[in-house]
């Protein structure tokens, strides 16, 4: 929100005093009554800093003026600005550094990029584009949390990860010599430690609604579409079961290419179940850890699918591309396809909304089922390209079926102390 425009109320001197040798000026105005104010003029920017010293003792001021004009002398002889840039500027600057100097080497992904523009976009809503930044301080969002939920719902982890983002991001402007400060002071957030990692995913029952709503003739055989409706549909039923059975992030999944599928394989489940293993290659530099690995998955017939149904599939091409373009699948069609899958199984917008289901919960659908089916958690954490500490801290611990089938389980020492030598043997 921009910030209202001042009026000027009058600006007759009633008391001043020098300071600094006559750099700057403490005074008074009838309007401000016995406050005492601070002027003082940057020739650099030609222009006059003023600001209220909230204190009607003397003393008091003229110590209060004299750190701000020794600050403001220290800033102009590092070259930083007192004025600066508006926010939104600088915001500009900074996204415009990280996508030639990070994204562009590999030190994040695009999709990174993406979430710390979108969490710039609510310090703009919070602050104001045309708010200057000289104009903040290390406490101007103290209160961030309360700030940040007037805007939109936002779990307290999320807070707290987009509070170290906009610290970057003063960190950043402070090193280019376009703040005053290096990072704002915000209000600890108390993380309730069942809430780390916390993932919002389906149910069973959901997830077999989705896979009987996709091959109904609601979705993909629905009368009246045209072939590209069609084709378009066919195109992200199988990439929603890719994403279930491969367990892998959005940002590595849509940015597949041909390349890095290396083989896939026929084969039998240990339920001897007919399959098609897919040998997948994720390169560290679409992955959120920056590390490759391989990865093997069930459901490699979904990728022959889409090489059918797409018009190029060359090696260097993406896989999830738009069907008739070597173009990535743009932002807006996957959002309007899952708008229609989620309200195809009968949860509508803000439904899904507040329980945050999006694409990444079909990663999270997947490591649930093959918590639940027993797979090692090492081989888990592996194959998900995370931490075995993350698999059990996000999955293991609530996950109902599995503490009993733990509890369930008994180990006997019989053969090794005998019976009358067991624990608890009465």
């Amino acid at each position: 929100m921009a910030r209202a425009k001042r009026v000027s109320k009058g600006n007759t001197t009633t008391e001043c005093h020098n300071v600094l040798d006559g750099m700057a000026k403490v005074f008074r105005v009838k309007q401000s009554g016995k406050v005492w104010q601070f002027r003082m003029y940057i020739a650099e920017e030609q222009k006059t800093y003023r600001k209220s010293l909230k204190t009607s003792d003397l003393d008091t001021a003229k110590e209060r003026a004299r750190k701000a004009g020794t600050k403001i002398i220290s800033d102009v002889i590092a070259g930083k600005k007192i004025f600066g840039l508006k926010l939104q500027d600088a915001i500009d600057y900074y996204l415009d550094y990280r996508d030639k100097n990070h994204v562009a080497v590999g030190s994040i992904t695009a999709e990174r990029l993406v979430t710390i523009k979108s969490g710039l976009k609510h310090l703009v809503t919070i602050l104001g584009g045309e708010t200057r930044i000289s104009e903040l301080d290390a406490n101007t969002l103290k209160n961030y949390k309360r700030k940040r939920l007037e805007v939109a719902k936002a779990a307290d982890v999320t807070i707290r990860n987009e509070q170290a983002m906009l610290n970057h991001f003063m960190r950043f402007l402070y090193e280019e010599n376009l703040s005053h400060f290096s990072e704002f002071r915000f209000e600890k957030i108390r993380i309730i430690k069942d809430d780390v990692g916390k993932r919002d995913t389906f149910t069973f029952d959901e997830y077999k609604q989705l896979t009987r709503f996709m091959n109904s003739k609601q979705y993909c055989k629905e009368k009246g579409i045209s072939d590209d409706v069609r084709r378009e549909r066919e195109f992200v039923k199988n990439y929603v079961l890719i994403s279930t059975n491969t367990c892998m992030r959005v940002g590595e999944l849509r940015q597949l290419k041909w390349s890095d599928l290396i083989k896939l394989e026929k084969g039998k489940d240990d339920n001897d179940v007919q399959t098609v293993w897919a040998y997948i290659n994720i390169r560290a530099e679409t992955s959120k850890v920056r590390a490759s690995r391989r990865v093997i998955a069930r459901g490699g017939e979904y990728f022959q699918r889409i090489k059918q149904l797409q018009k190029y599939s060359d090696s260097s091409h993406y896989i999830f591309s738009a069907l008739d373009s070597t173009a990535q699948f743009s932002a807006r069609r996957w959002a309007m396809h899952w708008d229609l899958l989620m309200s195809g199984i009968g949860i509508d917008r803000s439904s899904w909304k507040d329980r945050n289901l999006t694409w990444y919960s079909l990663r999270h659908f997947g490591i649930t089922c093959r918590v639940t089916a027993g797979v090692n958690v090492v081989d888990l954490a592996d194959m998900a390209g995370t931490s075995i500490s993350h698999i059990e801290k996000t999955y293991y611990h609530s996950r109902d079926a599995h503490k009993l089938a733990q509890a369930s389980k008994t180990f006997s020492m019989n053969d090794y102390l005998g019976k009358e030598n067991m624990v608890g043997n009465e």
